[in-house]
């Protein structure tokens, strides 16, 4: 893959500023030669053939299942729309849900499906399935749900139906979140497509945006990330010491808190640039005092996702409480499953939902009369032991590693010290990342902020105009750091590229 990578130089140096050259050179045009139902075709279709080039710059052929999804989910629409009544309507959203999460089965489970089925016919002395081996397109996930949203909406009359298939399929493939989200539903965004505004300040907005993005993944997230790597997938985690292993833990927490809600800023970033505006998708989750709070800062699109076409259609909280509790680890289970067609997702996804049964039951009030350190330490705490489920390489090394953390397995492999990979990079960007874990910035501005009202006239001016200059100067020295380290060809692919 190179245009889909946003960290690649050829996404930031030829890509991206084409595609803008492009879209504001047709905006210049017609916006002035046409009306504006021609001028948001126009732009439209700039931004559909930069899509779908963008994703077809790293799945070539596999374009064709998402090219299906879109063709597909918007003859679904309509149908469900023009159902005479509500049982037609009622099996064609059926059918749409099943074919939408047949792509996901077929494409994501597949294999996943197929060894345990080998296990079970092991066990009873059957024969074993081959696997089938298929590629996950990238993204799958990701789109599947856009498309199941979409579906969703109209038959529950929340939207009607797109009736042009150029804004359709920009909804399923625009570029910025095609891959790693954020999960934008159809009933949020609709109206961007025919009546979006283009201004200077909302264009600076996304280039900060997309630049404190690029910050995230290529200083703090890469850097960190090889330390995280190198202790993850060492070959015999016994002989990792506590004191690696924990060093590898942080590195991870770190890592994939900023290479994903960097991935979230640039997409939200240039979503902007373009005109439109998308949720937010992090809120500085690890300053959570509880789990239940942590999900309501971590992956917000997701949890907002389950939530709604989920959870609450399965009774949510008005049903008794043992119907609630299943509800939240039915929840939970699909939400690993969601990340990855592997035992060790699940569980991270069951981890978590058994300790938000756990606050529920009585947990939660006891400890909202703690002090705010000791919620804050027990939910790191509980969110780092996830992790490590999240990323071993599968159940056995996430309860080796998890061992080796508690001193209840003696590492002593003097080739895994901490000084091995320790150094002044790794040490700043992990002092970079716990800052940058805090809500610093805001509290920065809101500071600024307050001194206003003691300003006047002049004074006023300057105050204002130096707090702009500071965030210009930040801003690139960060896109200029950043751009260094992309060209010098230290860049990986975002974690949640694989989901």
């Amino acid at each position: 893959m190179y245009y889909s990578n946003f960290t690649a130089p050829i996404f930031l140096f030829l890509f991206l500023p084409c595609v803008l050259a492009a879209y504001f050179g047709v905006y210049m045009v017609f916006t002035r030669l046409a009306p504006q139902k021609i001028a948001n075709l126009a732009l439209n279709l700039v931004l559909l053939v930069a899509s779908i080039a963008f994703y077809a710059d790293g799945e070539r052929k596999y374009t064709l299942i998402m090219l299906f999804s879109i063709a597909f989910n918007y003859v679904m629409g309509l149908i469900i729309d023009a159902s005479p009544t509500q049982l037609v309507r009622k099996f064609t959203f059926t059918a749409g849900v099943a074919v939408n999460l047949g792509l996901l089965v077929v494409f994501k489970y597949a294999d996943f499906l197929v060894v345990n089925l080998d296990h079970l016919l092991t066990l009873g002395k059957g024969y074993p399935v081959p696997l089938p081996r298929l590629h996950l397109p990238i993204g799958i996930s990701f789109f599947t749900f856009h498309a199941l949203s979409y579906v969703t909406d109209v038959y529950r009359r929340e939207v009607k139906p797109m009736r042009r298939l150029d804004s359709f399929a920009l909804y399923i493939t625009l570029f910025p979140q095609l891959i790693a989200g954020p999960i934008i539903r159809y009933k949020i965004i609709c109206d961007q497509f025919n009546n979006r505004q283009m201004t200077l300040d909302g264009f600076a907005e996304g280039v900060r945006r997309f630049v404190i993005g690029l910050g995230k993944k290529l200083i703090i997230a890469d850097t960190v990330a090889y330390a995280a790597e190198q202790i993850f997938s060492a070959k015999n985690p016994t002989l990792l010491t506590p004191g690696v292993a924990w060093l590898g833990l942080i590195c991870y927490t770190l890592q994939i808190y900023f290479d994903f809600s960097g991935y979230s800023d640039m997409a939200i970033g240039m979503g902007r640039m373009f005109g439109f505006v998308f949720p937010e998708n992090f809120n500085y989750p690890y300053i959570s005092q509880s789990i239940t709070e942590f999900w309501r800062r971590w992956h917000i699109t997701l949890s907002s996702w389950f939530r709604d076409y989920l959870y609450i259609p399965m009774g949510g909280n008005r049903v008794p409480p043992w119907q609630v509790y299943f509800n939240l680890m039915t929840v939970f289970f699909l939400c690993g499953l969601w990340h990855g067609a592997t035992w060790s997702f699940v569980v991270w996804g069951m981890f978590h939902g058994s300790f938000l049964i756990i606050e529920r039951v009585g947990w939660g009030k006891m400890l909202e009369r703690m002090p705010r350190v000791i919620r804050h330490v027990y939910t790191l705490l509980v969110v780092m032991i996830g992790w490590v489920f999240f990323n071993a390489r599968d159940l056995s090394h996430a309860i080796i590693y998890l061992k080796v953390m508690f001193g209840l397995v003696s590492g002593t492999g003097l080739e895994y010290s901490v000084g091995l990979y320790m150094n002044s990079a790794l040490a700043l960007a992990i002092a970079a990342g716990i800052i940058g874990s805090m809500p610093v910035i805001p509290w920065i501005k809101n500071a600024w902020a307050q001194g206003l009202p003691r300003r006047e006239g002049l004074s006023l001016v300057l105050w204002e105009a130096g707090g702009r200059l500071a965030g210009v100067v930040l801003s690139m020295g960060v896109f200029l750091a950043s751009a260094m380290m992309a060209a010098h060809g230290s860049y990986s692919p975002f974690i949640y590229y694989r989901f």
